[in-house]
């Protein structure tokens, strides 16, 4: 598989999954029937309220998260391509960390500890082991 390709699919899956967590707030928005903003609550003829309901805040708490962690693996991913290095070592990085951030997101919406925290851990891992990989050939070369 190119690295181009590797890359394309990470980003895409990626982004699908933060999608994943739109739709969840969305529904859980509704499945409360408490809306932040007056016009959405007459729109889906709910109550207004000064604050999300839990269900929406917790899937927040999941995006801001991802919000942290996933552009920066992507820009170390892109100067990854960019350096043409193994092929077989970033399919590795990219599956490792599209399966960690997948499985964070289902841990965090469904409050299952100490899972949560060893697949953020083992996504961040990846991605040390990932900066580590390009300063030793890119950098140190």
């Amino acid at each position: 598989m190119t690295l181009l390709r590797m890359y394309a699919i990470t980003a895409i899956v990626l982004a699908l999954k933060m999608s994943a967590i739109s739709v969840a707030q969305g529904r859980a928005r509704v499945a409360a029937g408490i809306f932040v903003n007056p016009e959405d609550a007459r729109l889906f003829q709910a109550n207004q309220a000064p604050e999300e309901a839990p269900a929406v805040q917790r899937a927040a708490r999941a995006w801001l998260n991802d919000l942290e962690n996933i552009p920066i693996f992507l820009i170390l991913c892109w100067i990854y391509v960019a350096a043409g290095l193994s092929p077989t070592a970033f399919v590795v990085y990219c599956v490792v960390f599209m399966v960690a951030r997948i499985a964070h997101t289902i841990c965090y919406l469904n409050s299952i500890q100490p899972l949560r925290t060893i697949v953020f851990t083992v996504g961040a891992l990846d991605t040390l082991a990932l900066m580590v990989h390009l300063v030793i050939e890119i950098v140190l070369a």
